[in-house]
């Protein structure tokens, strides 16, 4: 689960992490009032940031500093409602629906602090680089040397002398480095006691005046641990994510939108990115990774094809099941029911195996239904290739 930036500060001030003072913005006139409370505290200047779920907003407009309040005021006004695209976003962008006001800084050095599970180690790494300020995927691929990394035992967190490697390579001054060893503790706290799956901070500043600030911060969390956050759990924007996906979540259903025109429905994670594979390969693109999952029912089969459907790309739809737990017969059943309510016209190819098969098969022939059943996962991956075509 991703948060925005301004909810991402609240949490690490939580942690004694410092962060510029700021507030939320929903309006111009919240803005302005914003401006007004910083501009009075001493700010120098404000930055009006966008707030949306993808990175390189300032590229796209998303980021601008006001030097009076009237001008915070009329660049929110700009701002709010815009359709913000960027290198993540994608040529749809992002609708702006609120602001972070924050005050400026005397920013001396921008550097880059970042917490990620590295899935190989099978444990969290912590990361830190002098190049900051920039998108650090290219600071990896032009120069890998310029990423300073330590291996994180969890059982022990982040050591004081694994802070000090860190810290010393990064150019800061000796009275700022006991300051970085903390900042970067209690950024690694924070990220093991929310369950984080990526913390960063992009750019981690120095001021002129010594002080040190996540100027940005960027988390997301492993949905598998928010029972244990229910706190976190209530920061979930979802006018951000993919309405497809956050309607697939009702149901707990798996699902994550593509590009592709070939719908997918699957038991199983592990089967459906075979599906995917097989469909590549047979010259298709998949439209979507589907899981109605193990034990699913009549009924959540039903929501899973509606929401397949939904999709305006899909040419054609395959539904590749294994019958274990979810009988076979079982999903025949979601299948006609579904495909019956939404007066179903592309092409379905099926291919069953398991438990209670030939009852499934018995299903889907006395639907009345045009259903295309496949013997094998090629022939099916072929089949539903050609119907996309051919639609």
């Amino acid at each position: 689960m991703k948060i925005h930036e301004y909810q991402a500060k609240g949490i690490l001030k939580k942690y004694g992490v410092a962060v510029p003072r700021g507030e939320v913005a929903e309006t111009a006139e919240q803005a302005e009032a914003a401006a007004q409370h910083l501009f009075g505290a001493g700010a120098s200047g404000v930055v009006v940031k966008a707030q949306i779920h993808a990175g390189g907003r300032g590229k796209g407009g998303g980021v601008k500093i006001a030097k009076s309040v009237k001008e915070a005021g009329e660049i929110a006004a700009r701002m709010l409602g815009m359709k913000l695209v960027t290198h993540q976003t994608g040529p749809e962008g992002r609708i702006v629906r609120r602001l972070l006001i924050e005050e400026t800084l005397p920013i001396e050095k921008e550097l880059y602090l970042g917490i990620v599970i590295d899935r190989t180690e099978a444990r969290p790494v912590f990361m830190a680089s002098a190049a900051g300020g920039m998108e650090i995927e290219q600071v990896a691929a032009e120069n890998p040397a310029a990423i300073l990394k330590e291996y994180i035992d969890p059982g022990l967190g982040l050591e004081g002398f694994q802070a000090r490697k860190l810290a010393f390579p990064l150019g800061l001054k000796p009275q700022q480095l006991n300051s970085a060893v903390q900042f970067m503790t209690s950024l690694y706290k924070a990220f093991a006691e929310t369950d984080c799956s990526l913390m960063e901070i992009n750019p981690f500043v120095t001021c002129t005046d010594g002080r040190l600030f996540a100027l940005d911060a960027k988390i997301n969390f492993d949905d598998n641990a928010l029972f244990r956050h229910p706190d976190i759990r209530e920061l979930r924007d979802i006018t951000e994510e993919d309405p497809l996906e956050v309607e697939a979540s009702k149901y707990n259903l798996n699902y994550i939108k593509l590009d592709g025109n070939v719908g997918c429905m699957v038991n199983g994670a592990g089967l459906a990115m075979a599906t995917m594979d097989i469909i590549k390969y047979a010259g298709g693109m998949p439209a979507n990774f589907l899981d109605v999952g193990g034990g699913a029912n009549a009924e959540q089969v039903t929501h899973a094809f509606e929401i397949l459907l939904s999709d305006k790309n899909v040419k054609a739809v395959l539904i590749n099941i294994f019958g274990g737990i979810l009988r076979v017969d079982t999903l025949a059943k979601g299948v006609v029911e579904a495909a019956s309510k939404t007066h179903i016209q592309l092409p379905v190819v099926l291919r069953l195996e398991g438990t209670n098969v030939e009852a499934g098969r018995e299903i889907l022939k006395q639907s009345g239904l045009n259903f295309i059943v496949a013997e094998t996962m090629k022939d099916a991956a072929e089949k539903v290739v050609a119907a996309a075509r051919a639609s």
